[in-house]
């Protein structure tokens, strides 16, 4: 015969299961909060990381700027008007968009982060020639889509002073060269990549033409 308690221990028994199931799904809840908050607090960190990491690259890329400038215009205050000028820092001002950087060789990664790139084996800005200059689309060539024909370019440089204008500007692919083709004439190519605000590698590059305007004149 069935012993009386029976039913009572089954129901004890699945009162366990239920209250085992009950704690299981708390520990696993527990555990899925502390992997979101993990997830959370990781994400916050490199965003973190990553903000201190850009700014404290853009707060040196203009200190190292400013101490360019410096040298330019100790540079300059020097120079003896009868003595060959050749050599020496480079000065870009694009009033319009309140760009006054000095230029520097090359076109390397480090070139590129200190300021615009004067392209190696292009003309030296002011000389006759296509003189090519580049630079990141977010940080000093950030506005150059905003020239129009007729705007002012102004580079110093050996204590000459060259005035350029804007003749026009164009979007081409990377692998279009045409644009640092050599001319007769003293001209000024400003190349970004595009879009300006295009999150990764840009498809494309933007294109500024200038021509030089005037007889560069003598500090």
């Amino acid at each position: 015969m069935p012993s009386a308690d029976f039913p009572l221990s089954g129901a004890r028994l699945v009162n366990q299961i239920a209250e085992r199931w009950r704690r299981l799904r708390e520990s696993a809840g527990r555990s899925h909060r502390g992997i979101r908050q993990y997830f959370a607090v990781l994400l916050i960190s490199l965003g973190a990381l990553l903000s201190l990491y850009v700014g404290g690259t853009y707060f040196w890329m203009y200190q190292q700027q400013r101490e360019l400038m410096r040298e330019f215009q100790t540079q300059n205050a020097g120079l003896n008007p009868s003595a060959p000028r050749v050599g020496g820092l480079t000065r870009l001002s694009i009033p319009k968009i309140n760009l006054d950087a000095v230029i520097m060789e090359g076109t390397s990664h480090k070139s590129l982060t200190l300021g615009p790139g004067h392209l190696r084996d292009s003309a030296f800005p002011g000389d006759p020639g296509n003189s090519v200059l580049a630079a990141h689309r977010d940080t000093f060539f950030r506005h150059i889509s905003e020239l129009k024909a007729g705007d002012d370019i102004f580079v110093e440089r050996n204590g000459q002073h060259y005035h350029y204008v804007v003749t026009g500007k164009r979007i081409v692919h990377p692998a279009d060269f045409s644009v640092l083709d050599t001319t007769s004439e003293a001209r000024l190519t400003l190349i970004t990549c595009y879009p300006v605000y295009f999150i990764g590698p840009a498809p494309e590059r933007l294109v500024v033409f200038a021509k030089l305007a005037n007889t560069p004149a003598t500090t």
